[in-house]
């Protein structure tokens, strides 16, 4: 029987390896997915954190800092985007680890919001011109807790593959849209008996910042709905009075 040519091995060899791909190779992309869904989530975070530092110093510095970091989340989620397509066109992923790449490419998106929101806050700090009113208010070191804390829990069940841990997220939620309910009322009471326009305008932008944060809660939820259809393979649209 005569030899195959060298040239005509190597070919069916590529499409072999195409066609199979070894586990450890996907192992490893999906790693390095995650890797990057991680620190794009401690980037946002720590946009979070700064923004409402600004905030509570009127520190207008710091607020450029973190209006400027906001392009460097907006190219950690095109890369996950590049990072997911790769794998799809290339190793043909099923099952599990297809909607693992999928809640990557969807936290991702959540992830990028979030970061707006820490950047709008930023900005609405630059514009404050240094009043210290809105800065002291009690509600929102209560709301910027439950906004952080919900933004871990949804990365921890997506790291971990934990149902469970998303649903938790609901009740922290509620936690959140509460607060920001009595903020707004207590606002409006307030904003009523004012005739001071600085004053008017520190308690609006009071509310933009709550709502705000509100929001990166909504955007955990978000995220908590996904890491169970990845899990599951169902979708739950997670409610308020869900447990």
């Amino acid at each position: 029987m005569e030899a195959l040519p060298h040239c005509l091995i190597a070919s069916l060899f590529i499409k072999m390896y195409m066609a199979f791909p070894t586990r450890s190779l996907l192992d490893r992309q999906l790693g390095e997915l995650q890797s990057d869904v991680l620190r794009m989530a401690s980037l946002v975070d720590i946009a979070v954190e700064r923004a409402m530092e600004a905030l509570s110093t009127s520190d207008v510095a710091l607020a450029h800092e973190v209006i400027a970091g906001d392009s460097h989340i907006n190219g950690i989620r095109l890369k996950i985007e590049v990072e997911a397509q790769l794998i799809l066109s290339t190793q043909q992923p099923l099952a599990r680890d297809l909607r693992t790449i999928i809640a990557a490419i969807h936290i991702a998106g959540e992830l990028e919001r979030m970061g707006d929101y820490a950047e709008g806050i930023a900005r609405l700090v630059t514009r404050m011109e240094g009043d210290p009113t809105i800065a002291h208010w009690p509600r929102l070191p209560k709301m910027i807790k439950r906004a952080r804390q919900m933004l871990q829990e949804g990365i921890d069940a997506f790291v971990n593959h934990n149902a469970e841990l998303a649903l938790k997220l609901v009740r922290h939620d509620d936690k959140l849209d509460k607060h920001y309910k009595k903020l707004f009322s207590e606002s409006l009471e307030s904003l009523v008996q004012m005739s001071d326009p600085a004053q008017i305008r520190a308690f609006t932008y009071m509310l933009w910042i709550g709502h705000n944060l509100e929001r990166i809660g909504d955007r955990a939820t978000n995220i908590a709905e996904r890491v169970i259809f990845m899990t599951t393979g169902q979708f739950t649209e997670i409610t308020e009075e869900a447990e």
